[in-house]
């Protein structure tokens, strides 16, 4: 992930599951994201299903620190059981885009 500073930053990373391994990627997800929301340079996360095709998946994340994204979050052991699954789980490599928030619009409605 190049130009690695402390600024706030998004990234988007494509995952094209194998069909039928979507329930397995799914339980693997889960504990990372769940532990991620832990961390102190954590924003938020969303994670997205494309409604075309089950397999395809986007995982927004924000974190407010490239270099601790990289050198530290990556390495946590929590994530080693998905790293060590994806390369049978994914169809293809996971596609990452770092990218930089300009705005940051929400509507928050009760009921």
């Amino acid at each position: 992930m190049p130009d690695v500073s402390p600024e706030p930053f998004t990234i988007l990373i494509t995952l094209q599951v194998r069909p039928g391994r979507e329930a397995e990627f799914l339980g693997l997800l889960a504990p990372v994201l769940n532990a991620m929301r832990h961390e102190p340079t954590f924003i938020n996360t969303i994670l997205h299903q494309d409604p075309e095709d089950p397999c395809r998946f986007l995982l927004y994340e924000t974190w407010t620190d490239r270099r601790d994204l990289v050198e530290v979050q990556m390495q946590r052991p929590y994530r080693a059981a998905l790293n060590a699954r994806l390369p049978d789980l994914l169809a293809e490599p996971r596609r990452i885009e770092v990218w930089q928030a300009l705005r940051a619009d929400f509507a928050f409605r009760s009921g």
